[in-house]
C-alpha cells in the first residue's frame, strides 16, 4: 500500500498512472485518507473504511480544489460519522451539510448576536475583516493559522491594536458558540495572539476645531444632530445614548439615570442646561419611548457612524481611529473629560461623570455625590461653547440648528 505525506507539492508532483489504470496512495498523517489519481490527471480524495464485509470509499473532493488540510479535516469528520454508526453516505453528507462561516454567522445572529448591544458593529466587523477570507469556508476548514493571518493582515494594513483585538474577540465569540452548539470540537480563535502594544488614545476636539464642529453638526438632520451633541455634552457611551429612554430622564432635576452600563452597574449622568434644552425639544417631537427611535428590532437607533462621518467631513476634521489624528464618536466622550481636566476637575470627578471604573477609584467614586460632578460638567461644557464662540460666561445658549430644522 503506497503512502506519503500529503502536501500541495507532493501531490502536484505525483506521477500519473498509465492509461486505463489508476493510482491509489495513502496519507501518512491521517489514517484512512487516500487519494486516487487517473491517467487523465484527476486526483480525488477519499476516506477508506471497512463497513461490514466490504470497504467503503467515501468521496471527499478533488485536488487541488480541495486542499490537503481541508481533506484531512473532512476525513476526520467522516470517520467520526463512521464511529457513531452512520453509513458511508451519511458521512459524506455530513461534510456537505456543514455550514460555512457566513451561514453560521447568520445563525449566530439569529440565536445570540442580535441580543448584543454592539451587534451592528459586529456585523460590520464581520463584513470588513472575516467574510472575504473565510466566509465561504466550512467551519471545520478554519484553523488558527487562518485567523492569525486575518489579524496579521489587519495589523499590516495599519489597523489599531484595539481594532485587531475586536476582530479576534468577534471570531472567538462566533467559534465559541459553534463549539457550544455542537458544530465544532474546539475554538480555533483561542490562543491566537495580537502583536503590538495597546496605545492609549488621547484625541479630543481642540478649541480651534469646536467652531467648525458645531457649525457642521447644525447641518445634520435633527435626530443625528441631537444625538451627536448629547454625546459631546454628556460624555455617554454610544450604546447607552442609542438606548436612552424617556423613563430614565428627570429633566427638571437635570439627571439621566442609566439602569445598566458597560460596567454592568447603573449610572446617574448629570445634564448641563444645553443638554436639557435639547431633550426638551426632542420630547415634543418624539412623545415617549426611546429618545432616538429606530425601525429595527431594538426599537432605537444602533449605529450613528455615518452621521458622525458626515459631520467630521463638513467640519474638515479627520475621522476614524486608524486615520492620522482622526476623531471617532468615542472621542467626543473623551472631549468632555479633557475639557473637565482643562477647567480644573479632579480625576475622581472626571471618572465619576464618565462612569470609569477601576479598583483604585471605586472607593472615591462611591463617596461623591452629583453636585461637584454637575459643577464640573457645566463648567467644562461652558468652556467648550465659549471656545466655539457660541456663548458668553454664565449664559445658557440654544445650540445652532440648520434653518428649518426641528
Amino acid at each position: 500500500m503506497a503512502s506519503l505525506k500529503f502536501s500541495k507539492t507532493t501531490l502536484q508532483a505525483l506521477e500519473l498512472p498509465e492509461a486505463g489504470k489508476r493510482l491509489t496512495i495513502y496519507d501518512t498523517e491521517t489514517p484512512k485518507l487516500a487519494l486516487r489519481a487517473t491517467a487523465a490527471g484527476t486526483k480525488t480524495f477519499y476516506v477508506v473504511k471497512r463497513a461490514g464485509a466490504s470497504m467503503a470509499w467515501v468521496k471527499l473532493g478533488t485536488f487541488p480544489e480541495m486542499t490537503v488540510e481541508q481533506a484531512r479535516k473532512a476525513a476526520a469528520l467522516a470517520l467520526g460519522e463512521f464511529a457513531s454508526g452512520a453509513n458511508p453516505a451519511a458521512a459524506r453528507r455530513a461534510f456537505k451539510a456543514e455550514p460555512t462561516l457566513s451561514e453560521f454567522f447568520t445563525e449566530y445572529g439569529n440565536r445570540h448576536g442580535e441580543k448584543k448591544r454592539a451587534w451592528a458593529a459586529d456585523v460590520q466587523r464581520f463584513r470588513d475583516y472575516l467574510q472575504k477570507p473565510m466566509g465561504g469556508k466550512k467551519l471545520s476548514e478554519i484553523d488558527r493559522a487562518m485567523i492569525a493571518k486575518v489579524l496579521h493582515d489587519a495589523e499590516k494594513a495599519g489597523k489599531s491594536v484595539a481594532t485587531v483585538r475586536n476582530i479576534r474577540a468577534l471570531a472567538s465569540g462566533v467559534f465559541g458558540k459553534a463549539v457550544e452548539w455542537g458544530f465544532l470540537d474546539y475554538n480555533p480563535a483561542q490562543g491566537v495572539k495580537v502583536a503590538g502594544k495597546k496605545v492609549s488614545r488621547d484625541r479630543f476636539l481642540q478649541a480651534d476645531e469646536l467652531p467648525r464642529f458645531f457649525a457642521a453638526v447644525a447641518e445634520e438632520e435633527p435626530a443625528m444632530r441631537d444625538f451627536i451633541l448629547l454625546a459631546l455634552l454628556t460624555g455617554a457611551r454610544r450604546a447607552n445614548l442609542c438606548a436612552m429612554h424617556w423613563r430614565e430622564l428627570d429633566l427638571s432635576a437635570g439627571v439621566w439615570r442609566i439602569p445598566r452600563t458597560k460596567n454592568d452597574e447603573p449610572q446617574s449622568v448629570t445634564l448641563c442646561p444645553e443638554a436639557v434644552a435639547i431633550l426638551e425639544a426632542r420630547k415634543d417631537a418624539t412623545g415617549g419611548g426611546f429618545v432616538f427611535p429606530g425601525t429595527g428590532r431594538t426599537g432605537h437607533i444602533v449605529e450613528p457612524k455615518k452621521a458622525v462621518e458626515r459631520v467630521m467631513a463638513r467640519a474638515g476634521i479627520p475621522y476614524g481611529r486608524d486615520v492620522p489624528n482622526g476623531v471617532t464618536l468615542h472621542d467626543l466622550r473623551r472631549t468632555l473629560g479633557s475639557w473637565q481636566a482643562r477647567t480644573g476637575a479632579s480625576l475622581a470627578i472626571i471618572g465619576k461623570s464618565l462612569n470609569h471604573k477601576s479598583p483604585q477609584a471605586t472607593a472615591i467614586y462611591a463617596r461623591l455625590d452629583l453636585d461637584p460632578v454637575r459643577q464640573s460638567v457645566n463648567t467644562a461644557t461652558s468652556a467648550m461653547l465659549e471656545a466655539a464662540g457660541l456663548k458668553d460666561a454664565a449664559d445658557v445658549v440654544t445650540l445652532p440648528k440648520k434653518r428649518g430644522a426641528a
